[in-house]
């Protein structure tokens, strides 16, 4: 009896006893999305298509997902739009071309540690097909 006494009293003060503040702040909405993008500078560094020496370099991962980042088939061409996100452990990248004929053909991939590589599916706009994919890190 005593002991569950003791036990009520020792749990009565514990949960009275103020958190210290690193631990009651919740997190703001900056941090929890800098937590979020974290680990997408993974991506950065030259990354060849095998099957056609196509090239894409990113030279940077933006706090926000925007890449800075060029293609390479084998002229430089700008992106369009060049995003990376995650999607729990999943780190994905999407990019699309509009210069040099390319008509929004866009690029989804994601990135597999274990193999270290981009896989996903190229889809050419003008000939208006899909082409599964994969770039390793050179």
């Amino acid at each position: 009896m005593r002991r569950s006494c003791l036990a009520l009293l020792v749990g009565a003060v514990l949960a009275s006893a103020p958190i210290p503040p690193a631990l009651a702040q919740e997190p703001t909405s900056e941090e929890q999305r800098a937590s979020a993008e974290a680990g997408l500078d993974v991506l950065e560094g030259t990354w060849v298509r095998p099957d056609g020496g196509y090239r894409i370099v990113i030279k940077d991962v933006g706090a926000d997902g925007r890449l800075d980042a060029m293609y390479f088939n084998p002229t430089q061409l700008p992106f369009a739009k060049a995003r990376a996100s995650r999607d729990g452990a999943t780190v994905r990248v999407d990019l699309e071309l509009r210069a040099g004929g390319y008509g929004g053909s866009t690029y989804t991939l994601t990135y597999d540690a274990a193999s270290d590589r981009l896989e996903g599916v190229y889809h050419q706009a003008v000939a208006k097909q899909k082409f599964d994919v994969y770039f390793a890190r050179k």
